[in-house]
């Protein structure tokens, strides 16, 4: 709660999130899905079927896949699972709904109450608060238009492109529970990661995987009265940079309003708003129908969804540990650092890579270390994720059983790992192929040794090293490693080098 011009005012906001499944084929009907990886890049309108065009005598066909996506991303958000569902035609015209109607969930969502912790701050193990979570339903969603031709040229008409139509649609839907665009923006994305580890969608915000409308209100206390302003649905924001926006423009526009006309909820209807990204701010659309201007109705080529205990366990099954609970137990249980646990929680396909190598027997510090040092390095330049470098999760412990037993060094181990994800060959055998392996002979070492110590130009890093300096050492073990071609041990150097000088 802030004040401002001598009143206290409390932002109240709830969040409708929608995403999209990635599913291969559509809700009603066996077309691609344009939210699938392959088919994103689809040419307009050439995802369609007679379904989703609304031909007449068409009869839709549940994807049960979309079904199950839905109800694993309900068990993570702890919502209370529908033993049975019905069907519902949401009916409105627009251009890019061919059938003039929407087939959804009305009054019997697949999902219902349910609740979720959000971390209050950076730290994922302070304090947290609970965003009640009122249902998730699933649906199909519209077409979209374009007003704007290839490069931003501007047109006299509006181009309609139905690839989008009948993508199977989960929406979401809070409590007003949010008291800060902060907070907003956190459930957001714990929603996107849950969703992404879940395997239900990619999540990728710029090819429109999920699309947020926060709900926004604000509580005006003065002069001992509590005052309510009208609810504004901010639509369509597809980045947390636009949902922190205009939950914070909104919040101080209403204020503004409030002071100037002093209308509240109850006096004037609910209304949407658009966001304006460039300008920063939000512009009235038009007044929020009522649900029944939608003029629900069962739908009749439908039968209800019956959800039998069986299936909804075999579901639970794949409902793996959360990522923010995941984050917590690395920085708990295996003592990483944030950043570091952050950056394998972040990408699914990193956190299974990580935890595949800690099944092979690798100390999770270890295999941390190995992945985010020599591992993603290698994906970020190559623009793919680390599964996809070629190297294997038994060869990084192949690696650091090396390491572990000091037969090459980290630089070698870098190298190495670089090898490996070029070939399926052993890490052991790529090391003796590429001349990787230390030298731990010590006769040999101890030749490489007097043949420094012998050199007059090291009189003066010798008798520092006479005089207990250490740090002199490096020097000299440096020039064996250049005599050695890198492969000498330079923890048995520097043995041998104290044992020679000090003795």
């Amino acid at each position: 709660m802030s004040e401002t011009t001598g009143l206290k005012a409390k932002l109240k906001v709830g969040m409708e999130i929608h995403v999209e499944l990635a599913t291969r084929s559509k809700m009603w009907t066996a077309a691609p899905n344009v939210a699938h990886p392959d088919f994103f890049d689809a040419e307009p309108n050439t995802l369609l079927s007679p379904v989703v065009i609304g031909m007449p005598g068409t009869l839709p066909v549940m994807n049960k896949e979309a079904v199950q996506m839905s109800i694993k991303v309900g068990l993570a958000l702890g919502c209370e699972i529908a033993k049975k569902c019905k069907w519902d035609r949401k009916s409105y015209y627009y251009p890019d709904l061919p059938k003039n109607y929407q087939i959804s969930q009305y009054d019997q969502p697949i999902c219902g109450e349910g609740e979720i912790d959000i971390p209050l701050t950076d730290d994922p193990n302070g304090p947290a608060k609970t965003i009640r979570i009122t249902r998730a339903h699933l649906e199909e969603d519209a077409g979209k238009l374009a007003h704007e031709g290839p490069g931003g040229i501007q047109m006299d008409h509006s181009i309609v492109d139905l690839n989008r139509a009948g993508t199977p649609l989960l929406e979401i839907v809070t409590e007003p529970d949010f008291s800060s665009a902060d907070e907003a923006v956190t459930f957001g994305q714990m929603l996107r990661d849950i969703c992404r580890h879940l395997g239900v969608s990619e999540g990728i915000m710029q090819k429109g995987h999920m699309r947020f409308e926060p709900n926004i209100n604000v509580e005006i206390e003065k002069d001992g009265k509590t005052f309510k302003t009208p609810i504004v649905e901010i639509k369509n924001l597809n980045s947390f940079r636009a949902v922190h926006g205009a939950i914070t423009h909104e919040y101080d526009r209403q204020i503004e309003e409030w002071l100037e006309n002093g209308i509240v909820m109850g006096a004037r209807a609910k209304t949407t708003r658009g966001w304006d990204d460039v300008k920063g701010v939000t512009v009235l659309q038009r007044t929020k129908e009522d649900a029944d201007e939608y003029r629900y109705f069962p739908d009749p080529d439908l039968v209800d969804l019956i959800v039998d205990e069986q299936w909804l366990v075999e579901l639970g099954k794949e409902v793996t540990e959360l990522p923010f609970i995941k984050l917590q137990r690395y920085m708990g249980e295996y003592k990483l650092g944030e950043k570091d646990a952050r950056a394998l929680v972040d990408e699914p396909a990193t956190t299974r890579y990580y935890e595949k190598a800690l099944e092979l027997g690798m100390e999770p510090k270890r295999a941390a270390t190995l992945l985010l040092n020599y591992g993603l390095k290698r994906a970020n330049e190559a623009g793919v994720r680390i599964d996809e470098i070629g190297i294997t999760p038994e060869q990084v412990v192949g690696i650091e059983a090396l390491l572990k037993a000091d037969k090459i060094g980290s630089s070698a181990a870098d190298e190495l790992f670089g090898y490996c994800c070029e070939s399926d060959d052993t890490p052991e055998k790529l090391a003796n192929t590429h001349g990787l392996i230390q030298v731990s002979d010590t006769s040999a070492l101890e030749g490489f040794v007097d043949e420094v110590l012998a050199n007059d130009r090291n009189a003066k890093i010798v008798a520092d090293i006479e005089g207990g300096k250490d740090a002199a050492i490096g020097a000299l073990i440096g020039q064996i490693m250049k005599l050695s071609k890198g492969q000498a041990n330079p923890k048995m150097i520097r043995e041998i080098i104290i044992a020679k000088v000090r003795s």
